[in-house]
């Protein structure tokens, strides 16, 4: 920049030194080159000058840039911090979550393992009949209870019994009392399990699933002959039975694939029952009696409010005779109150001593005496 200047100022004098020539001739050419040696001497010095102002000036420039630079790089470097700072403190909320969440997933895994050999423990367990036998018996007992409350403490008069033996020697898991016409309902818990596995294995071949379907058929059968021949005793018991299946997969199985074990169980008076079915069946029950209960509190009030109407027109009958009896000493009262004024003016009369208007008062008050007396006579109660 500053050498284009100086070309630049150099060609001015060249020009302005050619012009000069040209218009004063040979005759001041002394002063010519006087005045370009002056000239020449101030343009150095104004070179100088400019060069060192302009030195200055791209200096201070060159500063304000470096400081500008400076700033914005710190700026830039800042943003830059902040963004990587909020970048990784996302990146580390996020690599906790995770971590909080494989930690849930190893807890979930234990428990689902410990899940898993519960569930192996309880078919070791379930593959025992007389323990199915209990866990049937104890599974009834949990649906009573939540319906009615214990055995033990259900009512003056227990709704149901556990294990309750009949006259024929047979021991009922349960023994509901029912409303009529329902009556006494003997329900007894049933839990054939092994033949239903085999028929609902699908690795076993198509006819040893259909032999063990036969087979199932068959227990259920045998399951409705022994309730209805057991728990179903005249004078003693309802003409009907419930057979409690503690597995809804058992009573599914029946209604959804086996309608002749329904018919054949409609026949013997046996109603077959799942743990839903069984629930509804006694929260309807316990309607029942909570209405009749009802109704029975509702006809005491009737009762009592028949007695208290009967009292209330007693009540009603005596007002009436004392409101009358009021009325007349009301009546009394006044006329009393009139001859007592009377009495009062002729003891005034008495006292002035005017014999003239004493007899002629005397004559009224024995008119007034025997209207009063007249009276009287009407007014007196019967």
């Amino acid at each position: 920049m500053e050498y284009v200047v100086i070309g630049l100022l150099l060609l001015t004098i060249g020009l302005v030194t050619i012009l000069i020539f040209k218009n004063t001739g040979n005759k001041n050419s002394v002063d010519i080159i006087e005045r370009m040696g002056k000239l020449e001497l101030n343009l150095n010095k104004e070179i100088a000058d400019f060069k060192i102002n302009f030195s200055k000036d791209l200096r201070g420039d060159f500063e304000k840039l470096i400081q500008t630079l400076d700033y914005k790089l710190n700026l830039i470097n800042e943003r830059v911090n902040n963004s990587l700072e909020e970048n990784f403190d996302k990146s580390n909320k996020t690599f906790m979550n995770v971590l909080e969440r494989l930690n849930k997933i190893d807890e979930a895994q234990k428990k689902i393992d410990g899940l898993s050999t519960e569930i192996v423990s309880l078919q070791s367990v379930l593959t025992d009949k007389k323990t199915r036998g209990t866990f049937g018996e104890v599974n009834l007992e949990y649906i009573l209870n939540n319906a009615f409350g214990p055995a033990s403490n259900n009512g003056k008069q227990n709704i149901y019994s556990i294990q309750h033996k009949l006259s024929n020697g047979s021991i009922a898991d349960c023994l509901l009392y029912a409303p009529a016409p329902l009556g006494t309902i003997a329900i007894d818990s049933k839990f054939p399990l092994e033949n239903y596995q085999r028929m609902v294995d699908k690795n076993r071949s198509k006819e040893e699933r259909l032999l063990f379907e036969k087979n199932f058929v068959n227990d259920i059968k045998k399951h409705i002959n022994d309730i209805s021949d057991k728990y179903i005793i005249p004078g003693e018991t309802s003409d009907e039975a419930i057979m409690f299946l503690p597995a809804e997969a058992l009573f599914a199985e029946i209604n959804a694939y086996h309608p002749e074990l329904i018919n054949y169980a409609y026949d013997r008076k046996v109603w077959i029952a799942g743990p839903t079915t069984l629930i509804s069946t006694l929260s309807i029950i316990s309607m029942i009696l909570k209405n009749m209960e009802r109704d029975k509190y509702a006809e005491v009030i009737h009762t009592e409010l028949d007695k208290l109407g009967v009292e209330f027109g007693r009540y009603k009958e005596r007002w009436d005779k004392l409101s009358r009896s009021v009325k007349s000493v009301n009546q009394s009262l006044d006329e009393l109150h009139t001859t007592t004024e009377k009495i009062t003016k002729r003891f005034q009369s008495i006292k002035n001593v005017d014999v003239d208007k004493l007899n002629k008062r005397d004559d009224e008050l024995i008119t007034t005496q025997e209207e009063e007396k007249e009276e009287d006579y009407e007014t007196i109660p019967n």
